[in-house]
């Protein structure tokens, strides 16, 4: 016998992006679920309520963590997360799911556009940040409600639903005035301060962030040590490639020094001459 779990999602706003939202909430919901203890004795089998014995958390492996990416303009422009405004003008979408053992789980693309090699490995990049950042805040907001649980209180979802917290954020739509917004942006302009100072390459304000956009590489934070191991091996790789293409070209300039010391004889036979022409002046069929 086994348990059966089905999981139910209702979604309150859809505001894009609902698939990495789904994974977030279904992965939660998993490690969050607790069912009842059972014990078996021959073919006897017990289910213990929760008064009886407390209930046991599922035994979850990993936690597969979804992370969107739109593209613009065939590739050229890379979002990540896009809202409900940006799907309906993407050209396509990629989704990829990985836990945070950089292990991937799935990836889906659709839509219209072609990705290179490179995009889908830029991508399993910034997908990995972004997966040890959302395993990391699951993790802190699961200690917090078991803290909280022992203490007697509430966190979190049960906490919310007696205060309505949870649908008291939806605003009614407003009227917005943009008779002058051409005006008061060219204000904006010609008062705001030139740069400083023109940064050609990105320019990273806090670890696990990047700049990504046409004409500027994509760099990241610092490498990890794996990483620092790896260009290391393949500096020392091309270094030694480059010296064994050296000594290579070396012994062939020798060996047509030692072919250019001895001069090639032509004779004759009718005229009676000799002619004697160094290696460099004959045609390249003599040769």
């Amino acid at each position: 016998q086994v348990w059966q779990i089905r999981l139910d999602m209702h979604l309150l706003n859809h505001d894009g992006n609902i698939t990495d939202a789904a994974s977030i909430a279904g992965i939660v919901a998993l490690c969050h679920f607790r069912r009842p203890d059972v014990s078996v004795q021959g073919e006897e089998v017990t289910v213990y309520t929760p008064e009886e014995r407390d209930p046991v958390p599922l035994s979850i492996h990993h936690m597969p963590i979804c992370v969107s990416f739109a593209f613009f303009h065939q590739g050229t422009y890379l979002l990540v997360d896009p809202t409900e405004r940006e799907e309906r003008v993407m050209d396509g979408l990629l989704v990829i799911a990985m836990n945070k053992h950089h292990e991937i789980c799935t990836i889906q693309s659709s839509g219209v556009v072609m990705l290179l090699q490179d995009q889908i490995l830029r991508c399993t990049k910034i997908t990995a940040v972004k997966v040890t950042e959302i395993t990391e805040l699951i993790q802190k907001a699961l200690e917090n409600d078991q803290k909280a649980r022992k203490e007697g209180g509430k966190f979190g979802f049960a906490e919310s639903i007696p205060n309505q917290r949870i649908t008291a954020f939806k605003m009614e739509s407003a009227a917005v005035d943009t008779s002058d917004v051409e005006e008061q942006a060219g204000e904006i302009i010609a008062k705001a301060d030139p740069p400083s100072e023109v940064f050609a390459n990105p320019v990273l304000h806090t670890p696990g962030t990047a700049q990504i956009g046409e004409g500027i590489e994509s760099s990241w934070g610092d490498l990890e040590e794996s990483e620092k191991e790896e260009a290391a091996e393949e500096e020392g790789e091309s270094e030694a490639a480059a010296f064994e293409c050296e000594k290579v070209e070396n012994e062939d300039t020798s060996t047509l020094r030692e072919t250019k010391s001895e001069p090639i004889v032509l004779s004759d036979s009718e005229e009676e001459e000799v002619v004697i022409l160094e290696p460099q002046e004959l045609p390249r069929k003599t040769r």
